[in-house]
């Protein structure tokens, strides 16, 4: 029988995942939870830099960010092994800011290769401006595990009004990433000006699918430092997910079949592709409960979705339990895609993933006890939506920096480090 990769560590990641269930609400532990059941957390954000080269009209970023010095390498590491330690691992953290490439490179590159050496997985989060091909390749050969663009209209790039436009820069920015053997996200923030473009990104994005893994669509929030602030009503999840569904064009996907922390805060459907045709892997609830509670130690490799989806079924499909109703549904999403496949066209996997962020002014003390998206800080991990409503708090603490002379503290406005007890 194939046998199939486990995470390192299972006693620890046991732990963590039991801690994770426990915070749950009662409501919220059902069988297709994600979050306890098969993942201890859904990501962690690692600031690395508050600096950023585009100047946003929906920006997390405070006025305070661009005054903050980098915060040095020893803190940045003592965070990531308190992420491993709290989550386990095979967790993904994003290597984010700010723009992560205005860090010196050297320093990028040490802060992929400490994440990896430690069971993690390092994802880039960027505008892509300074991400050459060249930068992507060293930072894969350091364990860098995907890399998420983050391109719309929001970003004022000149010569490219609109989300069609646009798509000039997200083909370059495949290419740049194309064969490193990293996963490709693009990230887009929805607000009323670009809302109506969502079918035409969401067939660019299918037809790119054999390279690009996941597309995230996230909600206007008033938060931070931009100069947009107050939602359009009509701007919403719901209508998103509308958009998404009538642009795939096969009929209701399945949104609600996987959930991740509080269903406020996300939805998500999941599709494998062949040419212009799309199913929804995730339409059979049962089979993917019944998916999430007994692989829930095998670890995904998302940068190379075929040899994993390869593995996965050749090993299913020869346990019993698995050959009925697991056979049926492969034979059913396979006959969808007859056409495409016999003519050999090219195939992919794409999530489509929506966030909904909060407003600083409005933040839900439920959602918030049930987050699953967290940045880690010096006072240990917080809520992304109640980090981005209170960053100042954050970014603007002096922070205690290991020293092997005794006590130090970094000041995050000057760089400086004063030690404890000097005149």
């Amino acid at each position: 029988m194939t046998r199939l990769p486990a995470f390192p560590d299972a006693e620890g990641r046991d732990r963590a995942l039991a801690a994770a269930w426990e915070r749950l609400d009662p409501r919220f532990r059902t069988p297709n939870q994600v979050l306890g059941r098969r993942s201890t957390v859904g990501c962690v954000a690692l600031e690395i830099t508050q600096r950023c080269n585009l100047d946003c009209t929906l920006c997390y970023l405070s006025a305070s960010s661009e005054s903050v010095r980098d915060v040095p390498l020893e803190i940045l590491f003592e965070r990531i092994d308190r992420i491993r330690d709290l989550y386990g691992a095979g967790v993904g953290v994003q290597v984010t800011g700010g723009d992560p490439t205005l860090r010196p490179r050297d320093e990028l590159v040490a802060i992929v290769s400490r994440l990896a050496g430690r069971d993690l997985r390092p994802s880039l989060f960027t505008n892509g401006i300074k991400a050459t091909r060249d930068l992507l390749a060293e930072l894969a050969a350091a364990g860098l595990y995907d890399v998420a663009f983050h391109v719309d209209t929001t970003q004022r790039r000149k010569r490219f009004p609109t989300e069609e436009s646009l798509n000039a820069i997200r083909l370059e920015y495949i290419e740049r990433a194309r064969g490193l053997g990293i996963a490709v996200i693009f990230n887009t923030s929805v607000h009323a000006g670009n809302l109506d473009e969502i079918p035409g990104l969401v067939r660019f994005f299918l037809s790119n699918s054999d390279v690009v893994g996941m597309a995230s669509f996230q909600v206007q929030a008033a938060t931070g430092r931009g100069e947009w602030r107050e939602r359009a009503p009509h701007v919403t999840m719901a209508a998103i997910r509308e958009r998404i569904t009538a642009a795939v064009g096969e009929g209701d996907l399945a949104w609600n079949a996987a959930l991740l922390g509080h269903p406020d805060c996300h939805q998500a459907t999941m599709l494998a592709t062949a040419g212009d045709r799309a199913v929804d892997v995730l339409a059979d609830q049962r089979l993917y409960e019944h998916f999430l509670e007994k692989l829930k130690s095998v670890p995904f490799d998302r940068r190379d979705v075929k040899r994993t989806a390869r593995a996965v079924v050749l090993s299913l499909l020869r346990r019993p339990e698995w050959i009925v109703r697991g056979g049926a549904f492969l034979l059913s999403r396979l006959w969808r895609l007859r056409r495409p496949l016999l003519a050999g066209r090219k195939t992919g996997k794409i999530t489509f993933f929506i966030q909904n962020f909060m407003d600083a002014g409005a933040l839900d003390p439920e959602r918030i006890a049930h987050c699953s998206f967290m940045v880690m800080t010096d006072d240990g991990p917080v809520s992304m939506c109640a980090h981005n409503a209170r960053r100042d708090d954050y970014i603007l603490k002096p922070l205690a920096l290991p020293s092997a002379s005794g006590p130090a503290v970094w000041q995050p406005l000057t760089g400086r480090v004063s030690r404890e007890g000097a005149a």
